[in-house]
């Protein structure tokens, strides 16, 4: 069974485009009048959101689920691609921070001034972060939407961001100009951790890497009454988005019909486990048994 959760997903990225556009115009605007390089920054942070949620729905406009006659396994690596993009962007965002502060400390530059409702406005782009990450993530878990899933981990990163760019303002305002330098450079390590997150999680599915341990899904197989022998298994994609399963089995069946009878069991098995998935059974003669349960495998344990 195959799901497709595109129309949802476009919603959230509408909402949180427009949420974001707004965020990024406010830190602008406070950035330029207070002179601030983290402000800045982090307003440079914000224009990421903004470019994800573009790309976010350029990827969902082509990541059907659904197979076509070019694409028979579907579409859904172009929400794994969109998601390295936004890695991507996170690695720029560290560059451009740290390039700015490095700049500062060598050259200077004007002293930040900030005000109390400058404060305030900082308060509310603070909120609104917090409300895009946590809707953004909890819709993706509900749907299964790595884009969406990804996106949030970003915005969790501009929480951090506004949060230290919010403290270290606020001790400008007491006095002390070298905060706003000093954090641009944490800030720079948070969204460098925010890109490795995503990147680790999304090029797994791009590289076709395992995503059942074999012997779980030969356990599952071998439970099923008839199933004499299972072997050379393979799955790749990533368990709650899509899994493709493929495998050889020995059955003991008279005739065809009992032979899919017993295939048609180990795929509702494994469909009832690991949900949505497709599963590939290549039906053997008993002298084709083997003990090897997956490639590189020499005996099964």
């Amino acid at each position: 069974m195959t799901l497709d959760n595109r129309v949802k997903v476009r919603k959230v990225l509408i909402i949180t485009l427009l949420l974001n556009i707004f965020v990024m115009l406010l830190k602008v605007v406070v950035g330029k009048l207070t002179g601030s390089l983290s402000l800045l920054a982090d307003a440079l942070h914000s224009v990421t959101d903004s470019a994800n949620n573009i790309l976010g729905l350029i990827a969902n406009r082509f990541s059907s689920p659904h197979p076509d006659r070019e694409h028979p396994y579907g579409h859904l690596k172009y929400e794994a691609v969109s998601a390295l993009g936004i890695s991507a962007f996170l690695g720029i965002a560290c560059f451009e921070i740290l390039q700015g502060a490095i700049e500062r400390i060598f050259k200077g530059g004007e002293p930040v001034k900030i005000s109390s409702p400058q404060l305030w406005i900082l308060l509310l782009v603070l909120g609104v972060n917090i409300f895009v990450a946590f809707y953004e993530r909890y819709v993706g878990k509900q749907v299964g939407s790595a884009i969406l899933i990804a996106d949030a981990q970003h915005t969790m990163s501009d929480i951090w961001v506004t949060i230290a760019v919010i403290g270290g303002l606020i001790g400008v305002w007491l006095g002390y100009q070298w905060l706003d330098i000093v954090l641009a450079f944490p800030v720079a390590l948070l969204v460098f951790w925010s890109g490795w997150t995503v990147l680790k999680e999304n090029l797994p599915w791009l590289v076709d890497e395992m995503a059942i341990a074999p012997e779980v899904i030969h356990a599952i197989a071998m439970s099923v009454p008839g199933v004499l022998n299972c072997h050379d298994i393979a799955s790749r994609g990533v368990v709650g988005r899509q899994v493709f399963i493929e495998m050889h089995l020995v059955v003991d069946a008279p005739d065809v019909e009992t032979a899919h009878r017993i295939t048609e069991e180990v795929e509702m098995r494994l469909e009832e486990r690991f949900s949505p998935v497709r599963v590939l059974i290549h039906v053997e003669p008993p002298q084709y048994q083997s003990q090897r349960i997956s490639f590189g495998d020499r005996v099964s344990t």
